[in-house]
């Protein structure tokens, strides 16, 4: 299900309340809908993704945001990345984060600041 956001005049997409997202198909379900209802900024929460998402050798990540890179559409994921320990994932988040296609927030409200831009 998505709740939507107004922005400094821009709709975004929040994923609220979905089964699992384990890949590609939940996604781009979830997009033709953001971009049905108007929206090219989408919001997850870390909780909501399957937990492999975050394991960089599954391809998961890379399947699911190259969706959005293709579909040129900004994405947030919301959630406590603080304590991740994987070098590469640390190195894959703040590569992400510097780009701005694809963020990795602490807040909700900073996923709609970075996404309201």
């Amino acid at each position: 299900m998505l709740k939507y956001h107004a922005v400094n005049s821009l709709t975004i997409a929040e994923v609220v309340d979905p089964e699992e997202i384990s890949g590609p198909g939940e996604i781009l379900d979830l997009m033709a809908d953001a971009r049905y209802n108007g929206s090219d900024r989408m919001i997850f929460h870390s909780k909501d993704l399957n937990p492999g998402f975050f394991e960089l050798k599954t391809g998961i990540a890379g399947e699911i945001l190259q969706k959005f890179s293709n579909y040129r559409m900004k994405l947030s994921i919301v959630g406590d990345f603080s304590e991740i320990k994987s070098k590469s994932l640390n190195d894959f988040i703040r590569e992400s984060n510097r780009t701005g296609i694809i963020t990795f927030v602490a807040t909700m409200e900073e996923a709609l600041e970075r996404l309201g831009r």
